[in-house]
């Protein structure tokens, strides 16, 4: 499953940029009130759309060096990382580059190290904590199949609005 990711927040930032999409730019939505900055490339997947229809599905990118907000990414689904905020469901699928040498042989879940899972987890169970009415719960990893099953449902959703907007 080949799929692009919009990357908003470059890996290592502490600031939270968005799309626009209205606007057509990416703004600074907040820098992090934690000391923490993102471990990975963090932004959405083209061409979806999260349960609730008012989102695109949120993904994080391994990268050998960090990208800047506005690239994109061709990327293939790895694994998904299960959590909630104060808004409901805020799953992330976990993606790779397709043409970066450094993840060519990571195809699963299981082949990224457990400690760098666990700063991902570590870093979006904690990183809302010093903002006010703000909060995360972490459900845990699932696997390439569960998150492909994620992306697909994503694609459908956002495939049936834009032929309801076509129509």
């Amino acid at each position: 499953m080949d799929l692009t990711c919009f990357v908003e927040i470059p890996q290592g930032s502490r600031n939270k940029y968005e799309l626009d999409e209205q606007r057509g730019v990416i703004k600074l939505d907040r820098h992090l009130f934690s000391s923490m900055v993102y471990p990975s490339d963090y932004g959405f997947l083209e061409e979806t759309l999260t349960e609730d229809g008012a989102r695109h599905l949120d993904a994080l990118v391994l990268v050998s060096e960090a990208t800047f907000p506005g690239c994109r990414i061709d990327v293939r689904p790895i694994g998904i990382f299960q959590m909630r905020d104060e808004a409901g469901v805020d799953d992330k699928v976990l993606c790779v580059p397709l043409h970066d040498p450094e993840w060519a042989k990571v195809r699963e879940l299981e082949d990224t190290s457990e400690r760098l899972r666990d700063e991902i987890a570590h870093f979006f169970a904690v990183y809302k904590e010093l903002e006010p009415d703000r909060v995360t719960a972490i459900e845990g990893w699932a696997g390439r199949d569960v998150a492909e099953a994620e992306v697909a449902a994503a694609r459908a959703r956002y495939l049936e609005q834009a032929g309801q907007r076509g129509a």
